[in-house]
């Protein structure tokens, strides 16, 4: 049973902050429940019967994680790299989709069970390359594409296709028809080399603090993205080429400057929380050699630490999506550990950043994110000079403020919160309260209100003049 989550963490966390301890409090349980998750798969296939599990996909799955076990015992870290292979982000909605598939209520379908459930073997084949223990693998290549984590992705024919893999301790060599082989050089901590151009490495960019891990930029996990993505403007899978992926760098390289200038608790919740990126299409059409118009960016609570961005347009873009989707990660792992509300799913309240009725939860998220958002445009507002980038932050900053205001309010008033959400509630009144003692110039405040006035007044031709709560 967890314990109860203490006053002050809820508070810290309700006014958008969070100490290292905090983060690491989220961080661990949704490390705990990932592996709980995988011994479940485990003990499902072992009690599926053939229908659902067919034998070879239960003897497959059993080879893999037996080889996970040996690479973990043969790790001088004492297992910690096959972990962050099974703790990474897309490995969640793996694991749900193979233990819906297993367990479901559904009419059996084991052939996409025994798709689902062969998942496991590249993971296991990457961090057996990783940990230098020798293997024969057969893998299997969908959709064209052989992805191993950390190191790369081998292109194939279209369809289902075979792929020997072979890793005597030194170079493994995958080989997708008899006549052709590829070897691949792991090079260290991320990605890999072959001189084949049926091989696509892995990238990742570099860390964002001195001492930290780098962060992956996957374009190549098959699991990177739902398949009926329902937000909109949620675009799809996008594959990097060599141009936009300096684009992504130029833009990382300034982003922990302008993270700081939130104040430390803002680079420290990115560092915690955030472990991969997954590049998304734009939201527009891209003109070619040029960075694409808009952007759309979200999370999944199922794969914990992955930000799923398309292209940022510069530094502040990339600081600004980061703090944005860090709030959805802490709260949907704060609301894993304790309930926040009773509220139902029906979509009715206003939200000033969205054309459509929103459910609670929604709201909730949406207001807490934007509280987020606020407080750091204010403070990169008054670390720029004079100039149009201040500008743009200044404008952020009110709109962002006047978000939170017209919809706090419906939070605060709620009788489905529970004592803890209520506690969460109490550290965004803080916190927007200090924001509104803040100086913001009035012409940027003005438009701000203005334009919260506009959006509520369309919200409810929309719905046909009924009142926003």
């Amino acid at each position: 049973m967890t314990p109860p989550i203490p006053h002050h963490v809820l508070y810290e966390l309700g006014c958008t902050e969070g100490s290292p301890a905090t983060l690491r409090l989220l961080a661990r349980d949704q490390d705990r429940r990932r592996l709980l998750l995988l011994r479940a798969v485990l003990d499902a296939a072992d009690a599926a019967g053939a229908d659902r599990c067919p034998p070879a996909a239960r003897r497959g799955l059993a080879e893999s994680w037996a080889l996970l076990e040996a690479a973990e015992r043969a790790t001088p870290d004492r297992g910690a790299t096959v972990r962050s292979l099974l703790l990474a982000p897309l490995v969640g909605p793996w694991a749900e989709r193979a233990l819906a598939l297993l367990t479901g209520a559904g009419p059996p379908d084991p052939a996409a069970a025994a798709h689902a459930l062969a998942h496991l073997a590249p993971l296991a084949a990457a961090a057996a390359v990783r940990a230098g223990v020798p293997f024969r693998l057969r893998l299997t290549a969908t959709g064209g594409t052989l992805a191993l984590p950390t190191l790369g992705a081998l292109r194939t024919g279209p369809g289902t296709v075979p792929v020997d893999a072979h890793h005597s301790a030194v170079r493994p060599v995958l080989r997708a028809d008899a006549p052709r082989a590829v070897t691949v050089r792991p090079q260290r901590g991320h990605g890999a080399w072959a001189a084949s151009p049926a091989w696509r490495a892995a990238h990742a960019l570099p860390p964002l603090v001195p001492g930290g891990h780098p962060v992956p930029l996957d374009d190549l996990d098959p699991y990177r993205v739902p398949h009926h993505p329902d937000q909109p403007g949620f675009t799809g899978i996008t594959d990097l080429d060599d141009l936009a992926r300096k684009r992504w760098g130029a833009a990382w390289s300034g982003t922990a400057a302008a993270l700081g200038h939130g104040g430390p608790h803002r680079i420290g919740e990115a560092v915690t929380l955030l472990r991969c990126l997954v590049p998304l299409a734009p939201p527009g059409g891209e003109t070619a050699g040029e960075p694409p118009p808009g952007s759309c960016s979200g999370t999944r609570r199922e794969a914990f630490g992955a930000v799923l961005s398309s292209e940022p347009p510069d530094a502040a873009g990339f600081a600004e999506t980061l703090v944005h989707e860090t709030q959805h990660i802490k709260l949907a792992a704060l609301a894993a550990l304790t309930p926040l509300h009773h509220a139902g799913p029906a979509p009715r309240h206003f939200a000033p950043w969205r054309p459509d009725p929103r459910p609670f939860d929604g709201l909730w998220h949406g207001v807490y994110s934007h509280l987020a958002l606020a407080d750091w445009w204010l403070r990169h507002a008054r670390a720029l000079p004079p100039g149009p980038g201040r500008e743009r932050a200044w404008a952020e900053h009110a709109r962002r403020r006047e978000q939170v205001g017209a919809a706090l309010p419906v939070l605060v008033g709620s009788d489905a919160l529970t004592p803890a959400g209520r506690t969460v509630a109490e550290g965004m009144v803080t916190a927007y309260t200090r924001l509104t003692h803040a100086e913001v110039p009035a012409d940027h405040l003005a438009r701000a209100v203005a334009y919260v006035a506009t959006t509520r007044a369309l919200w409810l031709q929309r719905q046909g003049g009924t009142h926003p709560s």
